[in-house]
């Protein structure tokens, strides 16, 4: 089955700037993603259009393909206790997720105070010429529940309380 709208894609990636690799999938489980609701960057999705299972590619993408440019001075006081992380003391130069109305977000904190940091909100990579090299490891049709949560569920089922 080839990737289009509505497909439950799984695959690996490997990320890099500049031929250095940032991250990548391959050591965990695959990333997976709804085709066309939205779920993935731009500009990878766009490139993922079309393949199958076994495929493998390498892509780069501008920043307007995937996480923005930088924005400058895009600085916001967060209190600590929104902060969720793997860590109990902050320090700058750690990225945090915070949850917003917006939904998830990744902030890197600039500064900590005793009970606020100041966090930029550019994503760790806007601004950033990313390279994805990807290997497509399942294509199938998304099921009618995955579409109305808008992800792939695992083995076993969706995993959140509704």
């Amino acid at each position: 089955m080839q990737i289009s709208k509505d497909a439950a894609v799984e695959f690996h990636y490997t990320l890099s700037e500049a031929g250095e690799q940032i991250e990548s999938s391959k050591d965990g489980e695959p990333l997976s993603y709804i085709h066309g609701t939205e779920g993935m960057l731009p500009g990878l999705e766009k490139a993922l259009e079309g393949k199958s299972a076994g495929d493998s590619f390498s892509v780069t993408l501008e920043p307007s393909e995937s996480y923005g440019e930088r924005v400058d001075n895009l600085i916001q006081r967060i209190p600590l206790k929104h902060l969720q992380g793997n860590t109990k003391v902050w320090k700058p130069g750690m990225t945090a997720i915070v949850h917003s109305n917006q939904g998830r977000h990744q902030v890197t904190i600039v500064k900590v105070g005793r009970f606020n940091a100041d966090c930029d909100l550019n994503h760790p990579f806007a601004g950033k010429t990313l390279t994805f090299d990807v290997e497509v490891i399942n294509v199938r049709q998304a099921t009618a529940e995955e579409l109305s949560h808008g992800h792939v569920h695992g083995e076993g089922g969706c995993g959140h309380s509704h």
